[in-house]
């Protein structure tokens, strides 16, 4: 039966009813427990430390064709290994795409709510919302999460796009949030995670400008190596599971994740490399 629907089989009054192009902003109105934005817990009440699976490392960096993303695949509940194969990069649309660390379940509904919002927005509009648009959407997103995360389950996405009103050579742009919705952008690269620090440090020793997609990838891949070596909730490359990061690209033709058998070999090349210099690449003199 459709929500406030008396009838089987039928669509409420609501939904033909004219309204914004807000998705989330529906659900807020007909149906807000759907929401994954609701607070879970009574005001007061924390989640208890280490009780859900956080997500961690993930990075952006601008190369000559556009955006890449990429992240490690571990999720943790405290010092325990919740997941090794997460999946923490997803599109969000043709020319957008979302990464994220925090709490797992909480993030994962937030990037399926931000689908739908771009998705409705389009369908209502007739026209795609502008990148600029889209982080401030998601902005608003998180902010309504705020709650949440003052409960102890906060979730901090990246979002990067192609934007295609930008000038050549500067439209793979880079978003990242504070868990109360503020909205920056970076350039050229950022990283976000329990690991991040160490993502980001190795991203400013190899990173150029003129990168080509491959060199992106390796200097991500990289990264994120680093970040595994020295945070213990970032997983590093796990040869024996064939479990890699995931590396996506976002440029004019639109988003592609990297074949599996693409990431393996460029992980594989990396810890052959490491294997003679453990401290990894030095920055070009």
């Amino acid at each position: 039966m459709a929500a406030g629907s008396g009838q089987e089989g039928r669509l409420a009054e609501e939904f033909f009813t004219p309204g914004g192009s807000s998705f989330s902003e529906f659900l807020a109105a007909h149906r807000p427990e759907l929401l994954p934005t609701r607070p879970p817990f009574q005001d007061g009440v924390r989640a208890a430390p280490d009780a859900f699976p956080h997500g961690t490392t993930v990075l952006a960096l601008a190369f000559r064709d556009g955006v890449l993303l990429a992240g490690d695949r571990r999720a943790t509940m405290g010092n325990l290994i919740a997941q090794r194969d997460l999946e923490k990069v997803h599109p969000a649309d043709d020319h957008t795409a979302v990464a994220f660390a925090g709490t797992v379940g909480l993030a994962l509904d937030m990037v399926k709510l931000f689908q739908l919002e771009l998705t409705h927005f389009e369908k209502v509009e007739g026209t795609p919302m502008t990148l600029a648009a889209k982080a401030r959407r998601l902005a608003t997103m998180i902010r309504q999460n705020l709650g949440q995360a003052m409960q102890g389950l906060a979730v901090v996405p990246l979002l990067a796009g192609y934007d295609v009103t930008a000038r050549q050579g500067a439209r793979g742009r880079i978003f990242s949030f504070d868990v109360a919705g503020g909205l920056y952008e970076k350039a050229p690269f950022h990283a976000e995670g329990s690991g991040s620090p160490y993502a980001h440090g190795a991203l400013k020793k190899l990173y150029r400008a003129d990168m080509t997609r491959r060199d992106a990838a390796l200097a991500a891949l990289q990264a994120l190596y680093d970040a595994a070596d020295d945070d213990s909730a970032t997983g590093g490359p796990d040869i024996g599971r064939r479990i890699f990061p995931i590396v996506s690209v976002i440029t004019e033709e639109g988003f592609e994740r990297l074949p599996e058998q693409e990431t393996e070999r460029l992980s594989r090349e990396m810890v052959e490399q490491r294997s003679r210099r453990p401290d990894g690449p030095h920055a070009a003199p």
